[in-house]
């Protein structure tokens, strides 16, 4: 006979059996390979640029001398002089407006023999970065009227004054010449200065003193930072949106992005302030500027670079709305919408054309291949729309091929947004960009966002996106694991949509530690190093894992989206015949997975497999890594695939097809 403590302890066990077992069981996931959706377009994952966070001067643009042409208002912002032996030299800033109206001003140095050695110093963006044994191009324009007998030296020198790099330049007689030398490094700096001696007698004129490594990517003069550079090619981005962002609208219409002075010769390029100067009052820059060595050509030149396809924005004849709110006459909008007819000739107009031949002489005959033209930036109201119509009228009777894209507003959805919708669905553009920067809940209710927008109707740009998580005092820290979790889960949904989404880009891209107005941002980088974060590496395991059609993939004949916590999305690759799957585990539990194939016996072979998992606050910094996808292989044959899915975690599965 059992007793009853013995049936109690049975009962208690079976009961835990039951419970174990329950838990084990797998969720249950459809995939039809064979029935497509929707094509995923080349362009669906790419990246948007904008100059802030020092991301073009002291970031992807190279060049290492700040206030180089002395064009900032206090022209001897960046630099410092010294005397050896306290004498009479100076230097002197010479406005020559009259001959050059882009780069107005030039530093005449009066050297007197009296004060030994006189020194010009320039301290770099945050410092200069210097990598021991490497090569560094040194070049300045140099005008020597007078005759004047002076020796230049040029050192490179740590943050302790040690010189690290040293060269002479030779002093040429005559009206203005660049001359150019090369200075190899013994030892690294992160604060590193750069300094020029003068000995001698006589008066030097000097302009556009620069600095720059001697490898830069794909070794371009007047390039950009390689690494920097390499981790956006890494991305395989379908696109490169540029040049922002605000800084098209300008805090006013003087302080808009202008184009055309952007391009041309470097030392020609007119200097403006930029609008992250003084867009913040706890985060003011005082040193931030645009020197447009990074222009429009640049521009067009990374994306050929890198495999993507420019996606410009233009003004359209306002400023921002959340400063001046100023916009130009209607009667007077004619100069703006010629900017952007003659942009396009640029990008693509061949050599008999007047802005064609620009870009000819500046090295590239071949046409860049324009295809898509942004029209404002984040406008809204009636004055936005009203200017909308003339430059789509004008842009589409000359360039009927233009895909133009317009915006819903600043915001994700209400009045502004909805006003956007309703006016641009009587009009033209290909595509309509949304932005949204909101806490991580809001991307994980929003997964499901594009279920039900027209299939029909004008297509989608998610153009700015990022999760907003918990602040933290490490200026990397808000780039957490959290974000970017949600973020993934966010973007099954977009792709799962894309027969409604075809472009989306995280915002905003880069930005330096020391020099930062915003974040969360998709890289960090200081002067010698650059650090992806868990946001970077969701962005490129979708990326680089895209797919050419959408499949389904569904749990009770419905798509994904949140159930026991897990968002999904599918495709095919119909180039490599591989079947792609990407799964979200926003729970703090581990979840089985079964994944049957419809019609579909896989060839036994090890599938790819990458796994992002991490500690909800984990992010990484520029000393250390510590979420970054692991690639791991998956053993398959058959109808099935079996996968047990991390605790907060994001997989990408990737298997043959192949019979």
């Amino acid at each position: 006979m059992i007793s009853i403590k013995k049936i109690i302890s049975l009962s208690a066990l079976l009961f835990c059996c039951i419970q174990f077992s329950a838990a084990q069981q797998p969720l249950q996931l459809q995939v039809q390979p064979g029935k497509p959706i929707a094509p995923i377009q080349p362009t669906m994952w790419g990246i948007f640029f904008e100059d802030i966070n020092f991301a073009a001067d002291g970031g992807l643009y190279a060049e290492l001398v700040k206030n180089r042409s002395f064009e900032f208002p206090m022209p001897m912002m960046g630099w410092d002089d010294e005397e050896q032996k306290g004498g009479t030299s100076t230097t002197l800033i010479i406005n020559n407006a009259k001959t050059n109206t882009g780069n107005q001003r030039y530093a005449s140095v009066k050297v007197n023999p009296q004060s030994g050695v006189y020194q010009l110093i320039n301290e770099g963006f945050r410092g200069m970065g210097f990598q021991a044994n490497t090569s560094y191009t040194f070049s300045m324009w140099m005008q020597n009227t007078t005759g004047a007998a002076v020796k230049i030296t040029v050192q490179l020198v740590n943050a302790t004054g040690k010189v690290i790099g040293v060269t002479s330049v030779p002093v040429l007689k005559g009206a203005w010449k660049k001359i150019s030398t090369v200075i190899n490094t013994t030892d690294s700096a992160q604060k590193g200065k750069l300094k020029l001696l003068f000995e001698g007698n006589g008066t030097i004129d000097i302009d556009m003193v620069s600095l720059f490594p001697f490898h830069t990517f794909k070794d371009r003069p007047n390039g950009l930072r390689a690494d920097l550079a390499q981790k956006l090619a890494d991305l395989k981005p379908g696109f490169v949106r540029f040049p922002g962002g605000c800084i098209v609208e300008g805090r006013d219409l003087t302080n808009r992005y202008q184009w055309k002075a952007t391009v041309g010769n470097v030392e020609d390029r007119k200097l403006i302030m930029n609008r992250w100067n003084v867009e913040f009052k706890n985060k003011l820059t005082p040193d931030y500027y645009q020197s447009f060595g990074l222009g429009f050509y640049e521009y067009f030149q990374l994306a050929e670079d890198i495999g993507a396809a420019p996606l410009l924005i233009l003004n359209c004849g306002m400023a921002c709305q959340y400063n001046s709110g100023e916009v130009v006459a209607m009667d007077e909008l004619q100069p703006y919408i010629q900017d952007a007819l003659d942009l396009i000739e640029f990008a693509n107009g061949d050599s008999t054309t007047v802005w064609g031949k620009l870009r000819t002489d500046m090295g590239h005959p071949a046409p860049f291949h324009l295809q898509f033209i942004g029209v404002g930036n984040e406008q809204w109201e009636a004055q936005y729309f009203e200017r909308y119509k003339v430059f789509e009228k004008a842009i589409l009777t000359k360039y009927p091929g233009i895909k133009i894209v317009s915006g819903a507003g600043p915001y994700s959805r209400g009045d502004y947004f909805d006003m956007a919708w309703k006016e641009l669905k009587q009009l033209h553009p290909a595509l309509i960009d949304e932005h949204y920067y909101m806490p991580p809940k809001w991307f994980l209710d929003n997964a499901n966002r594009y279920d039900n927008y027209d299939r029909n109707s004008i297509k989608v740009f998610a153009g700015e996106y990022a999760a907003h998580s918990k602040d933290n005092a490490a200026p990397e820290g808000r780039n957490n694991w959290e974000s970017a979790l949600a973020e993934a889960a966010f973007m099954t949904g977009l792709e799962r949509n894309a027969a409604v989404v075809q472009m989306a880009s995280y915002a905003p891209l880069l930005a330096h530690v020391e020099a930062w107005q915003w974040r969360p941002d998709l890289i960090w980088f200081d002067n010698t190093r650059s650090a992806a974060t868990p946001n970077y590496y969701v962005q490129k395991l979708f990326s680089n894992n895209k797919g050419t059609d959408v499949v389904p993939i569904l749990y009770n004949n419905a798509p994904l989206i949140g159930k026991d916590s897990v968002y999904a999305t599918a495709a095919t690759d119909q180039k490599t015949n591989e079947l792609i799957i990407k799964l979200v585990n926003v729970s703090s539990k581990e979840i089985p997975v079964m994944v049957n194939l419809d019609k579909t016996n896989l060839p036994k072979q090890q599938a790819a497999l990458w796994i992002l998992q991490a500690d909800k606050y984990a992010f990484n910094t520029l000393d250390k890594e510590v979420v970054a996808p692991q690639a791991k292989t998956l053993d398959v044959k058959g109808s099935r695939i079996e996968v047990t899915l991390g605790a907060a975690s994001f997989t990408v599965i990737r298997v043959s097809t192949k019979k």
